[in-house]
């Protein structure tokens, strides 16, 4: 039973890292393609963040993995949050539009991705201090 849920955890988190490449990858992709000024500066850094939280899904154990699939998933949260405040009431005086590039891809695949680190990040919590350290 400990093997199954084991083997679980890594599939989660494996996926949650795939989730957060991703989010990272379409970032810097809109940042290298067009998107300029300080909004291509703040997509450049959430795409490094995305690929440094992504490693840390993976390659970290313990505590400090437990604190990694926290920072990923609010990270995750705020990435969505920024997006729909674009679209909806602007945010930093940009008003984004549904028809932009990955605009609509980027909303489900993040969507998607904070209900897979929600779920990642509570069977972390949950787990004893010994298990975690594996």
């Amino acid at each position: 039973m400990a093997e199954t849920s084991h083997r679980a955890l890594w599939i989660l988190r494996i996926l949650s890292a795939l989730f957060l490449l991703t989010t990272g990858g379409i970032h810097l992709y809109l940042a290298f393609n067009g998107v300029g000024g300080i909004l291509g500066v703040m997509f450049i850094l959430n795409g490094i963040a995305g690929v440094v939280l992504a490693i840390a899904m993976v390659a970290l154990r313990g505590r400090l993995l437990q604190v990694a699939t926290v920072l990923s998933l609010l990270f995750l949260i705020a990435t969505l949050g920024a997006l729909l405040l674009a679209l909806t009431v602007g945010l930093f005086g940009i008003h984004e539009t549904w028809d932009f590039t990955l605009v609509p891809q980027t909303v489900v695949i993040e969507a998607i991705g904070i209900v897979v680190l929600a779920v990642t990040t509570a069977l972390m919590l949950r787990r004893q201090p010994a298990l975690a350290a594996r």
